[in-house]
């Protein structure tokens, strides 16, 4: 038999007893987006030249860039890299960026200009387009 209380229960409760009984949260923010591909400085260069960004770290198989936002992507070798196949998940999309633009149109110009390539099938609308990058990542352009 269930009692009134326990019908009544307050999810947000439990989660701050957990919380209050367990220590605060400490400071936990992104540092990298990483990216799987098979070439890493051809990725870098391509998302150097869109973002407007600059190389911060080469390494063998890892190359980091970032922008005056402090935010950094980083391009990691990832042999047999095998780019999904969105929108079939045959070969899940696992992430994307939305990267936001003033003026959309000049913006796919210059994206496709460098080695993005619409996406043939997929969501398109007047406010955003997907394309694929270099290595197959999905990447939506957003007015």
């Amino acid at each position: 038999m269930t009692s009134t209380s326990d019908t009544n229960v307050d999810p947000g409760a439990a989660t701050s007893e957990r919380t209050s009984a367990a220590q605060e949260r400490p400071r936990i923010s992104v540092d990298y987006v990483v990216l799987d591909t098979d070439d890493p400085p051809r990725l870098a260069e391509f998302y150097t030249a869109l973002l407007g960004w600059q190389v911060e770290e080469t390494e063998d198989d890892w190359i980091t860039i970032g922008g005056a936002s402090g935010t950094k992507i980083a391009f990691q070798l990832a042999l047999n890299h095998k780019p999904p196949t969105w929108p079939d998940n045959a070969i899940p999309q696992q992430y994307h960026l939305d990267l936001q633009v003033d003026d959309l149109d000049t913006a796919v110009g210059y994206a496709e200009s460098i080695g993005a390539r619409r996406a043939a099938s997929g969501d398109h609308s007047p406010n955003f387009i997907v394309f694929l990058d270099p290595s197959g990542h999905p990447f939506c352009l957003c007015a």
